[in-house]
């Protein structure tokens, strides 16, 4: 912009709309990461959102819908945080998102009304650890930027299997990613300070860079007008600061402007159009607007705009849906906690409303790519073909593709997985026709459609498609902890003990009580009634002093009166909680058992026969107890080490370790003391846990492996020599998984004591036999997860699992439910007839004596529902009448008739008396008073 000339967009207004126009019922996230937390096409809106840890995106729509409203919904993306997201530039619909998990995954959007589908069309594993940013090709189609934490990755979408190119790593976490317009160059900064320009095609190395930034909190950067960047950021006085390079010249900037001292990093949106550059400050309530020009003054602020509240993020709607009649130059939307709020700029002008101002809106990039990946990367550099803004002249829509049938290879690297029942799909594409992948085809047969990515001929053949690539789907994929109100809190929980054994659960749980070690010397427990929460007195509370360090401790499942404590001194104890709880101090157990001689690692109840406990110690022996004799039943060897865990069968016939010296074990303890099966178990020897699984086909164990990640491992119970049928990593952490299966829904939930996360996973007889859920994030770290009995759930609210969580100073109950649309039915398809499991089938002698029994079931259902297989089928509502009623020709006699019709209708009907015939008089001598 030159000094002497005025800018026609000098005097550009921010409006923001009025609150009936901004979209509500948005729960924005609070999550940190390197992306602009919201995204928006011409049609669709996608925003972090605060469940599942962050692994889900709320989605809604630019425009309302016939109602006026906007309707929000949400979609499980990933199974940890979602770091970015990105709209293809060519297809209005297609979303791809990056993500702490490690994956990159596209995914065909329906409008939020819709059900949106149930998988990503492509998930890409890059294998370089945790994903930070994601950008589509301005000008090629399937081509993509992906930003790990350290490297630059260049994918083109038609070949999944391995990017194109891995540039040159930097030194320390990648903070931002920007295309040049002509998608000739990539531009990353760093938080080692550092610019860098690449051309990925010419070299894995930086074409340019230099050690531009003062300081290395959080930056941003974008490619501006000609050959200029724009970078945000912090200078060394952490002031945030803008800053205009010369892309030839990294070393110095070449102008800058200064924003003031806030800790929130600052997202810039540019437009080329009008050279109008958008800064707003992540926790700021102000929204700036810059002109950027390429000569003196390089930035020229034009509005300074005001919110109503903080922002979590901001995006930009292109340009295609602004409303040009009334000026409208640009549009943001502002992400905060609870909604979206729209703010249009306009430029003043006579005749806004009424005519085109053409000389506001230079033609724009279409819609159209100029290209495939694969022509980009063999040296391509055409230009998208630009289209004008006129109302008049903006393109039609095309006609929808004729349906073709995929080839099996196309099917093979990412075909069309879209399920035409759910939602219908834009062509559009991921790679243009003439990409390698597959044959080449005319633009007019595949009207843009990328190749691999072909619409499916039938329903049954697009599900098929879909089941063929995804796998099975797992109906509690999109399960949700809930913590629950703060008034079923226990609260100023004080003294805990966080240095509880490995083998120890923390703490134990019954539908009654919970009991909770204290760092209290005498190896003291304190019991609280679940039905009294609130918050604890400050003064002593009784407690259950075991004279000794506490190791491990557990609930009778049949009596919740009955507590179980193993001490260091080689003793289990077994308590009496009086009825009501606990009013005074207990010192004399009711029974000691007595036996191991060294210190005792864990006990377990049997889940059948009343009065049995099995101990594992270290003097690598496993015992059974009767409780009923207070004598030793049995004795079990074979262990060469440490036994981390120990688990019952369902059925209680045998019994399952896993042990320090790498295996895994089966043993029927009433009919030999040696392990009847052995196994391979988790090459890591940091501790593990065992459950069985699967009505008891399976065994799966919760280890390390020789790099110390955290990992999940299934054994076929027939066969544990064969070692495992599945394993799944999760992440690097020193505690140890310890797992909860649900045998109703054989959904397994797992955490560590100071987790914060919770992951969740679906565990099936057959491949992929792991199927990850949702899972659930805890504001701080937690101490302990323990399970109530399935009678504790309330089925209304379609929860699966009822826990209670343990922190440093609270115990808090925490809900696992489905969602599901027809809450007003028993969801009988996940909940089948539970097991009776606070009842015992047989006694300890009867099972000892060689006897076996089954636990009853129950139903779920409340009287007043009615199970969702047997609810009524609901007939399709036809949304619009049909075609002949506006088609259909009428007559002069129909329209004539019609008119009068309306028009006595207006009128009323005039044999009706008139009001005032209605009116009483009053008498002649009334006229005298």
């Amino acid at each position: 912009m030159n000094r002497f000339k005025t800018s026609k967009f000098k005097n550009t207004t921010p409006k923001i709309a009025k609150k009936d126009g901004w979209i509500n019922n948005v729960r924005a996230g609070s999550f940190s990461s390197q992306g602009n937390h919201i995204k928006a096409s011409s049609k669709l809106v996608v925003f972090n959102a605060e469940q599942a840890g962050g692994g889900m995106l709320g989605l809604s729509s630019v425009r309302p819908g016939a109602d006026g409203q906007w309707t929000v919904t949400q979609m499980s993306c990933h199974s940890d945080l979602v770091t970015d997201m990105d709209f293809s530039p060519f297809d209005e619909s297609l979303l791809v998102t990056s993500s702490n998990d490690e994956t990159v995954k596209l995914w065909r959007l329906c409008d939020p009304e819709l059900q949106q589908p149930s998988g990503p069309e492509l998930t890409l594993h890059p294998g370089q650890g945790r994903l930070e940013l994601v950008l589509f090709h301005p000008t090629s189609s399937g081509l993509l930027a992906v930003g790990s934490q350290k490297s630059p990755l260049i994918w083109d979408t038609s070949r999944p299997d391995a990017p194109l190119a891995v540039l040159e790593q930097h030194s320390d976490l990648l903070q931002s990613l920007s295309w040049k317009q002509d998608g000739s160059l990539l531009a990353s900064s760093c938080k080692d300070k550092m610019l860098r320009v690449f051309d990925p095609r010419a070299q894995l190395t930086p074409v340019q860079s230099a050690k531009s930034l003062q300081n290395n909190k959080d930056s941003r950067i974008l490619w501006v007008k000609d050959n200029n960047l724009l970078t945000t950021g912090f200078n060394m006085m952490r002031d945030r600061e803008v800053r205009l390079w010369d892309s030839r010249k990294l070393s110095s900037s070449i102008g800058s402007v200064s924003l003031g001292t806030s800790s929130g990093s600052v997202i810039p949106l540019f437009d080329e159009d009008t050279g109008l550059l958008i800064l707003s400050g992540t926790g700021d309530t102000v929204i700036d607007c810059f002109e950027v020009s390429s000569s003196e003054p390089f930035l020229s602020q034009v509005s300074h705009c005001l919110t109503d509240t903080s922002t979590r993020g901001v995006a930009m709607v292109p340009k295609l849906a602004l409303d040009v009649m009334s000026c409208e130059v640009m549009r943001v939307l502002q992400l905060t906690d609870s909604c979206i709020v729209p703010i249009s700029y306009q430029v003043p002008r006579k005749h806004s409303g009424q005519e085109f101002h053409d000389d506001l809106y230079p033609d724009t990039v279409g819609t159209t790519p100029a290209m495939s990946a694969e022509e980009w990367w063999q040296g391509g550099n055409k230009q998208v073909e630009k289209v004008s803004l006129h109302p008049d002249k903006q393109p039609k829509p095309k006609a929808s593709p004729a349906k073709q049938t995929p080839a099996k290879k196309e099917l093979a690297t990412g075909g069309s997985k879209e399920d035409p029942a759910r939602c219908s799909t834009s062509s559009s594409p991921l790679s243009t026709p003439s990409s390698s992948a597959v044959p080449s085809r005319s633009p007019s047969t595949t009207s843009g459609l990328s190749s691999g990515f072909l619409p499916s001929p039938s329903p049954s053949q697009s599900a098929k498609a879909i089941q063929n690539m995804l796998g099975p789907s797992s109906k509690f994929r999109h399960i949700q902890g809930v913590v629950m109100h703060r008034d079923t809190h226990i609260t100023n929980v004080q003294g805990l003990n966080l240095t509880t054994p490995g083998e120890c659960d923390g703490f134990s749980v019954n539908r009654d009580r919970v009991a909770v070690p204290l760092s209290i010397s005498g190896g003291q427990i304190a019991v609280f009634e679940r039905s009294q929460p609130g918050k604890l007195p400050h003064t002593a509370l009784p407690t259950i002093q075991n004279s000794v360090n506490v190791v491990d401790f557990s609930w009778d499942p049949f009596d919740t009166h009955r507590l179980a404590v193993a001490g260091d001194d080689a003793k289990i104890r077994v308590w009496q909680v009086p009825e009501g709880g606990l009013t005074e101090t207990l010192t004399e157990p009711e029974l000691i058992l007595q036996g191991h001689t060294e210190k005792i690692y864990s006990i377990k109840f049997h889940p059948l026969a009343s009065g049995l406990l099995v101990s594992s110690s270290y003097d690598f022996t496993v015992r059974l107890w009767n409780l009923e004799s207070g004598d030793q039943a049995n004795l079990l060897t074979g262990h060469e080490d440490q036994i981390f865990g120990m688990a019952w069968s369902p059925d209680g016939k045998l019994l399952a370790t896993v042990c320090k010296d790498g295996k895994v074990r089966i043993y029927d303890p009433r009919k030999s003391t040696a392990p009847v099966q052995e196994g391979p178990g988790p090459e890591g020897h940091r501790g593990a846990r065992v459950v069985w699984v699967c009505e008891g086909k399976y065994l799966l164990v919760s280890g390390f492996d020789s790099r110390s990640e955290r990992s999940l491992y299934l054994y076929s119970a027939d066969s544990l020599s064969s070692g495992t049928v599945a394993s799944v990593s999760l992440d690097v952490s020193p505690s140890t998984l310890i797992p909860f299966y649900d045998p109703d829904t054989s959904v397994v939930i797992i955490t560590g004591k100071g987790d914060t996360r919770v992951s969740i996973f679906e565990v099936v007889p057959e491949d992929p036999y792991f199927i990850e859920c949702s899972s659930f994030n805890s504001p701080e770290p937690h101490k302990g997860l323990g399970f109530l009995p399935k009678t504790e759930c309330n089925v209304r609210d379609v929860e699966i699992a009822m826990g209670l969580m343990l922190t440093k100073t609270t115990i808090e109950p925490v809900a696992f439910r489905v969602p599901r649309v027809k809450k007003e039915f028993f969801q009988d398809d996940i909940f089948p007839d539970t097991a009776v499991n606070w009842e015992p089938a047989l006694t300890g002698a009867a099972w000892l004596s060689g006897m076996n029994g089954h636990q009853k079931k129950m139903s779920l259902k409340p009287k007043d529902m009615t199970p969702v297989s047997e609810a009524p089928k609901e007939a399709p509502v036809r949304k619009y009448l049909p075609s002949s009623v506006y088609l259909e020709e009428k007559t002069d006699e129909q329209k004539k008739e019609e008119l009068l019709s309306a028009m006595v209708a207006k009128l009323g009907n005039m044999d009706d008396p008139l009001p005032q015939e209605a009116f009483e008089g009053v008498d002649d001598d009334e006229w005298d008073d």
